[in-house]
């Protein structure tokens, strides 16, 4: 059996569960309390801890694998293998100052003070850049500090930077860029790489299928051709002769942002009936 941690609670817990059941993977729901559970048709049981201790479960063997940010594993500086980035959670890691500062380079960090939850990650960027800049590590509501003098910059999570905006703060330097990954020991055994290797295979098909679509249209014959051309989809299309004369139904999968982009050629070049349907699994 291989063992999965995943974000108790928090912006990753909900997307993570819900991308295992996408994967078709059943677990017995033990409440908002519970720590373990143990799926139903997949050799897989589940713990829920807290993002920052999912790097080092991992790396001790308490767990084989997790969903974690690629910012709490670069903040805990554990050796583990990225199985896949999952396209969802994503964030960047960066330094906002006062509105009021004048803020021209990095050089305008010198001297000051940074509260930050992460600094780990802030430290690795200071030295490498020769900034004398403090450090002042805080946990939780880092954005407030320079509103109350603890400090003159903040290094954070940053997702839509409407908080920096709301706490009198402007973002100068993006340090890193982060999103939730399926990361695992690098040291497992032949058996639960095997476990996993079919897990990474049902995640791969759901991921697939969420940036494809289905198309299905109808074209006159002597439009098959060029109407062909403006879908890049998988290999050629498939048609179906209509009843009537002259018509076929052509079939394809494409990647969500072709469709979008070629919607009005599609049409200029006759197509008709245009129905796309969403792809629940897709396997490569």
């Amino acid at each position: 059996m291989l063992t999965l941690a995943l974000q108790k609670s928090g912006r990753l817990n909900k997307q993570s569960v819900q991308l295992l059941k996408d994967c078709g993977i059943s677990f017995i729901n033990g409440g908002n309390n519970a720590l373990k559970v143990t799926a139903t048709n997949f050799p897989l049981q589940i713990l829920f801890l807290r993002d920052d201790d999912i790097p080092e479960c991992i790396a001790d063997g308490a767990a084989d694998c997790g969903i974690v940010g690629e910012n709490v594993i670069a903040e805990k500086n554990v050796a583990l293998a990225v199985d896949k980035k999952l396209e969802f959670g994503k964030c960047r890691l960066s330094i906002a100052v006062p509105n009021a500062l004048n803020y021209t380079s990095q050089n305008d960090l010198q001297n000051l003070s940074i509260a930050t939850s992460y600094p780990v990650i802030l430290q690795a960027y200071l030295a490498k850049n020769n900034l004398n800049t403090s450090i002042h590590e805080i946990s939780g509501s880092v954005e407030i500090a320079p509103g109350i003098g603890m400090a003159d910059a903040i290094f954070d999570i940053v997702s839509t930077g409407s908080t920096l905006l709301s706490n009198g703060l402007k973002e100068v330097e993006t340090i890193m860029k982060s999103e939730a990954v399926l990361a695992s020991n690098p040291q497992l055994d032949q058996k639960k790489k095997e476990i996993l290797s079919k897990l990474l295979f049902r995640v791969n098909a759901v991921m697939h299928a969420a940036n494809h679509k289905y198309i299905l249209l109808n074209t006159p014959n002597d439009k098959i051709a060029k109407i062909s051309s403006l879908l890049p989809g998988r290999k050629s299309p498939t048609l179906m002769p209509l009843a009537k004369e002259g018509w076929s139904s052509l079939h394809s999968v494409i990647k969500e942002d072709d469709f979008w982009q070629n919607i009005e050629k599609l049409k200029e070049a006759g197509a008709e009936n245009i129905l796309i349907i969403p792809i629940e699994k897709m396997i490569a």
